[in-house]
C-alpha cells in the first residue's frame, strides 16, 4: 500500500537518502525529502526536528531518518512526543519496532548499514502493522510526560 513517507538525513547519509527516496518513489510511495540537498556539513538535529514535525503535523504518516550512525538523528527526533523513532540495523528490529512500539519513524546509520540491508529494514517497517493489544498501554505512555512514580 502506497504511503506518504518523509525522509531526512545529515551530510553523512545524503547518498543513502537519495537511493532510498528514488527506490520508494519507484515503489509507488509519495516521498517528502526534507533535506539536506548537498553533502555540505549540516547539523543532524535540525533535520531530525524537521522530520519529527512532519510526522506530528500529519504531513507524513511514516518517516525515515539517516545520519552517520543513526544515533544522533534518532535522539533529536524522539524529543517530539508525537514521534516514535527506532534505530534499526536489520529487518527484525524494523518489524518489531512496528509490531510492539508502533514506531512511526526508523533511523539508520549510513556508515553502518548497506543499501540492501537498509531496503530490507524499510520494507519490513512499511509492511508491518502495529499489534495493539497489550502493547497499546505502553505506547500511550510514550506520548505523555514521564512521571517520577514507581512502576506498579
Amino acid at each position: 500500500m502506497a504511503e506518504t513517507i518523509a525522509i531526512a538525513s545529515d551530510h553523512a547519509a545524503i547518498e543513502l537518502k537519495a537511493i532510498l527516496a528514488d527506490w520508494l518513489r519507484e515503489s509507488g510511495h509519495e516521498v517528502i525529502d526534507l533535506g539536506p540537498d548537498s553533502a555540505d556539513s549540516v547539523d543532524y538535529p535540525d533535520y531530525g526536528y524537521k522530520l519529527a514535525a512532519a510526522i506530528a503535523d500529519g504531513t507524513a504518516k511514516k518517516g525515515i531518518a539517516l545520519c552517520g550512525s543513526g544515533i544522533g538523528i534518532s535522539i533529536a527526533i524522539n524529543r517530539n512526543p508525537a514521534a516514535r523513532c527506532a534505530l534499526v540495523s536489520e529487518a527484525l528490529s524494523a518489524r518489531l519496532s512496528r509490531q510492539h512500539n508502533d514506531a512511526n519513524i526508523i533511523a539508520m546509520g549510513a556508515r553502518l548499514i548497506g543499501v540492501d540491508a537498509a531496503k530490507d529494514c524499510v520494507t519490513a517497517f512499511l509492511a508491518t502493522p502495529f499489534e495493539g493489544g497489550r502493547h497499546q498501554r505502553r505506547v500511550d505512555k510514550l506520548s505523555t510526560p514521564a512521571t517520577a512514580k514507581e512502576p506498579a
